[in-house]
């Protein structure tokens, strides 16, 4: 389960060797991306072959870096464009997680709160 504490959700667009761990994914956030990787987001990175998933976090004094391996099938990633980082909502990283695609058609989030 990922920590509760986020702001943010950024994708690594295209693959990432994975045999990276904590500090070399960190420095591609810094360096790459120019993101800080201390600021409250996942960093989200997956492998050439779309069946293995890291998200490193920051929290409060160190980071968490999860893993997961598919056993079948693929993630849904987007491909290499002119981004090197993808933003998107919690939401879409539970669709990718859950072998969705990001751009999923889903009732909008309403925002008007007045009642008739």
């Amino acid at each position: 389960m990922i920590h509760p504490y986020y702001e943010r959700v950024y994708l690594a667009c295209g693959p990432t060797d994975l045999r990276k761990s904590i500090d070399g994914l960190a420095i591609i956030v810094k360096e790459a991306f120019e993101l800080d990787p201390f600021s409250p987001a996942l960093f989200v990175f997956c492998n050439r072959n779309r069946d293995k998933i890291k998200i490193l976090q920051w929290d409060n004094n160190g980071f968490w870096l999860y893993y997961k391996r598919l056993e079948t099938g693929k993630f849904s990633w987007p491909d290499e464009s002119s981004k090197l980082t993808k933003d998107i909502s919690p939401r879409q990283l539970r669709w990718l997680l859950d072998g969705l695609t990001i751009q999923q058609s889903a009732h909008r989030e309403v925002k008007a709160r007045t009642i008739l």
